[in-house]
């Protein structure tokens, strides 16, 4: 299936922190997650409780009923929720022009050479065809250059 056919995952503000707090000791309570969110956010449980039981419904943790409590997983891995994120400011931001929002990205901040090299690999990568993929040439049989 298509990367861009597959429905996006949308985070909120709110679910981004509760997601980042799941990923960081999983499996985990409502209750762990309100203790280690409560300082920088001072959410109550009934709050952190239904962003969760929201986010279970969406499809972004799962629950599991153990003995009298409740554990939550995640659903989406890191990368899922980072690529929704980029896409829909792509689509939104930048009306699904890659080069605008990349040159946004670069003027925004400091591009250490390392990852200007990095990107640089990137792109020679994406461009050299796969072997024997769509427009990849044949070995010539002449003894030439490939």
């Amino acid at each position: 299936m298509d990367v861009m056919a597959r429905k996006p995952v949308e985070l909120t503000e709110a679910e981004w922190t509760v997601i980042k707090a799941v990923w960081e000791d999983e499996p985990c309570s409502a209750p762990a997650v309100q203790e280690k969110l409560h300082r920088a956010t001072a959410w109550t449980y009934s709050t952190v409780r239904t962003i969760m039981d929201r986010m279970v419904v969406k499809g972004l943790l799962r629950s599991e009923k153990i003995r009298h409590g409740t554990v939550f997983r995640s659903a989406v891995t890191r990368e899922q929720a980072q690529r929704g994120e980029l896409l829909y400011a792509l689509k939104h931001a930048f009306n699904g022009a890659l080069t605008p929002m990349l040159q946004c990205l670069l003027d925004a901040g400091e591009v250490s050479p390392r990852e200007l090299a990095e990107l640089e690999a990137l792109i020679r990568a994406r461009k050299r065809p796969a072997p024997g993929g769509p427009g990849s040439k044949a070995p010539a049989t002449t003894g030439g250059e490939l």
